[in-house]
Formats: C-alpha cells, sequence, structure tokens
C-alpha cells in the first residue's frame, strides 16, 4: 500500500518500489552526481545523463536527470515529480520522469531527508520472465 503525503495524491518515498507507474513524489535534492555523455541508437543523438539523489523524510532514492534537467535543478531544490515511475537499474531502485512526466521547482520546504533508508541500495533480483514459474503471456485453452 503506498503512502499517500497529502490531498494532492503525492506518495512518501519509503513507499516505493519496482514498476510503478503515474507517481506523484515531492523530495528534495541532496546532491546532483557527475554527467554522462552518450549517443542513443535510439533517436540517433547525443545526451546528458546524470544520477540524483533525492529524498523525504521517510527516505532516499536515486533519480535519473536527463539533458536540460541536469541544468535546470542543484542539490538544496525541493522538486515535484508528476507522473513519475520507478524502474530497476542492474537491481537498484530508480525515480524516473520519463517523457510523459513532469518535473518542477516548488516552494514547500522538507527539513530533514532520511538518508539512512536509502532504497537505490537495496539490491532487487530480477528473475527473467522465461525463468519463472509464471509466464506473462496466457495461453488459451483449445476445445
Amino acid at each position: 500500500m503506498l503512502k499517500v503525503n497529502g490531498s494532492d495524491g503525492s506518495v512518501k518515498v519509503c513507499s516505493l518500489k519496482p514498476s510503478l507507474r503515474e507517481l506523484n513524489v515531492t523530495v528534495k535534492i541532496i546532491n546532483v552526481g557527475v554527467t554522462r555523455a552518450f549517443h542513443s541508437r535510439r533517436d540517433g543523438r547525443d545526451h546528458v545523463v546524470a544520477e540524483a539523489l533525492v529524498g523525504d523524510e521517510t527516505g532516499s532514492i536515486i533519480l535519473t536527470l536527463w539533458d536540460e534537467q541536469i541544468r535546470r535543478f542543484k542539490a538544496g531544490d525541493t522538486i515535484k515529480i508528476t507522473n513519475g515511475y520507478t524502474t530497476l537499474y542492474r537491481g537498484s531502485l530508480r525515480l524516473n520522469v520519463g517523457k510523459t512526466g513532469k518535473i518542477e521547482r516548488v516552494k514547500d520546504e522538507i527539513e530533514r531527508v532520511n538518508t539512512q533508508n536509502n532504497l537505490s541500495e537495496r539490491l532487487y533480483i530480477q528473475i527473467p520472465w522465461h525463468l519463472s514459474e509464471s509466464s506473462p503471456y496466457r495461453r488459451r485453452r483449445r476445445r
């Protein structure tokens, strides 16, 4: 069950788990890591990506920032992510904004961030669907 923060439907960081969609989260940026440049084979363009440690009073998680998002935000900013989602990257939980999501600076202040409960430090074991007992595809019964 997701812990809801308030009337805006935002959730607390401690409630995040893999494969959640349409998340509204308000967090404070603790730090922004080093940027990495790479060439995308998907769209054929060069991109820059950085990881930021963000959190609230219940926990912290790594947020993936892309291109102009890296320049727009800095450590100490409180941001609201609308329509975000979580993924696993190398077994580590990550928070993402994505193309349909929105990220903006807000005036609300988060005084204390719980960095002791870092959800991205936990290792999640990913079992490929073909090795699991249940298949993601339903078989039709033949009559």
